[in-house]
């Protein structure tokens, strides 16, 4: 059953060193503390976007073609503008040098396992990807 886009900005969903299930010391605190600040709404899918390997973690670009698929885990914020304030900090985002951030943290349609569609924060890599290695199945899975 599909469920109207949530325009309430307190879904995020999280791909990368963020996600609840995630393991490894990389993310470990900010991890504790957004689970601390969040209830997680489970699993979900954004489509046409990709995953990228930078190394420690990854970066999701959007891309034309649907059938391309990033999972990840949506987590609904207690007080979102104090989670995104510290979030954008962790993310590199720096208010006013749009131009120099590594990512952006923009809505977009993001679907739970249950089949409901929402409106969720995401942050969206910056960088030129031409030259990094996508990542196969758009699932992140942290390197030992």
């Amino acid at each position: 059953m599909r469920t109207p886009l949530n325009k309430t900005g307190r879904q995020l969903f999280v791909y990368g060193t963020l996600m609840p299930t995630a393991s490894g010391a990389l993310g470990k605190a900010r991890r504790d503390r957004l689970m601390r600040e969040s209830c997680s709404l489970g699993p979900a899918t954004m489509a046409g976007a990709r995953l990228y390997d930078l190394g420690r973690y990854p970066g999701l670009v959007e891309c034309d073609e649907a059938s391309h698929v990033v999972h990840g885990e949506v987590v609904e914020l207690a007080n979102p503008s104090c989670t995104f304030a510290w979030l954008d900090a962790y993310e590199g985002i720096i208010p006013g040098n749009h131009d120099q951030n590594e990512y952006a943290r923009l809505e977009r349609k993001v679907h739970l396992a249950s089949g409901a569609e929402l409106c969720a924060w995401v942050y969206l890599l910056r960088r030129d990807v031409r030259h990094l290695a996508p990542i196969a199945g758009g699932r992140w899975i942290r390197k030992p």
